[in-house]
């Protein structure tokens, strides 16, 4: 438990808004069967282990629970979790619990979906594994109960998963084509794909925590340290920031950097009377001229005085 306090304080001051732990035990998510059926063999980490084993190792004992939680809440922290049974719900309910998760794997449950979005808080819901007919079943599921406060977290479910599988383009889709928010639960190596996900309109971000690998665990190698989840924070409002507004007006700034843009200037010393040409007016930096789509226009004109090589053109310069 010491070390889930401090790994709670390091994800705060790493930039972390929330953290989320699983909230089960290896009876309540699975059966202690050594039938093969039940043995990891799908080219995971994991592969050879019974899924019992797994959870047995991986959870998080549940009367840890009330105080990270509070600890949590001490540190500015949202704190919520994924349930996987309706006594896991029932827990995390006594602990006003603030938004629910429901994992990739999860998303077929239906009647836990309905359970848990029945207590009226946000549900984020990852889609590693559905078919479009799994999302719109679990949405409907929420909605059934009344429950519209859904966030669609697109996710690969393999772990680690490669970059070229993220497929980021889906957050985008799964907001527009089922009116929610979205987002990205990502298991790929590094920071790249999230800040990507933020150009995709993603809302959420939930990435994997660790004081330091070295500790190991079932999820240890694609985890972020504290350093690196900080360089992942710093990137994401770097993107945010990047993205802007659709807006053709200038800024004041960007008014002013058009003093360097292209114009027609005076480029040989011309005579009154003489002949506008290619050899004594040409487009050059600054931009206090007359603008380029004049050149030609002016071409063959003759000047009503003497111009001095150096001069910005203008059509008052010029005969008809």
């Amino acid at each position: 438990i010491n070390t889930a306090i401090e790994t709670i304080k390091a994800a705060k001051a790493a930039g972390a808004d929330a953290i989320k732990f699983q909230t089960y035990t290896a009876d309540t998510i699975t059966l202690n069967s050594h039938k093969d059926d039940f043995r990891l063999k799908q080219g995971t980490i994991w592969d050879g282990k019974f899924l019992y084993d797994l959870y047995k190792e991986a959870y998080t004992p549940w009367e840890w629970h009330a105080q990270l939680f509070e600890v949590a809440k001490e540190n500015g922290l949202i704190c919520f979790s994924s349930p996987f049974d309706p006594t896991s719900v029932e827990l995390l309910e006594s602990l006003n619990t603030p938004a629910y998760k429901i994992a990739s794997f999860e998303i077929t449950d239906i009647p836990l979906i309905e359970l848990v979005a029945s207590k009226g808080k946000p549900v984020i819901i990852s889609t590693g594994i559905a078919t479009q007919e799994d999302i719109e079943l679990a949405i409907q599921a929420c909605r059934k109960v009344g429950n519209g406060n859904v966030i669609l977290l697109k996710c690969t479910s393999s772990y680690p998963s490669p970059i070229e599988e993220s497929n980021i383009q889906m957050i985008r889709d799964l907001s527009d084509r089922f009116g929610v928010y979205s987002g990205l639960s990502d298991h790929t190596m590094g920071i790249t794909v999230p800040v990507v996900a933020v150009c995709f309109g993603a809302k959420v971000i939930e990435k994997h925590f660790i004081l330091d690998r070295s500790i190991g665990g079932p999820d240890s190698s694609f985890s972020l340290n504290k350093e690196e989840f900080a360089a992942m924070v710093k990137a994401v409002r770097e993107a945010e920031s990047a993205i802007g507004v659709v807006d053709y007006n200038l800024t004041p700034k960007q008014l002013k950097g058009r003093d360097f843009s292209r114009s027609l200037y005076v480029v040989e010393d011309i005579k009154e009377g003489e002949l506008v040409s290619e050899n004594n007016v040409r487009s050059i930096r600054p931009g206090f001229g007359l603008h380029p789509k004049f050149y030609k226009e002016i071409l063959g004109k003759r000047v009503k005085m003497d111009i001095s090589k150096g001069t910005a053109l203008s059509l008052d310069l010029l005969t008809s």
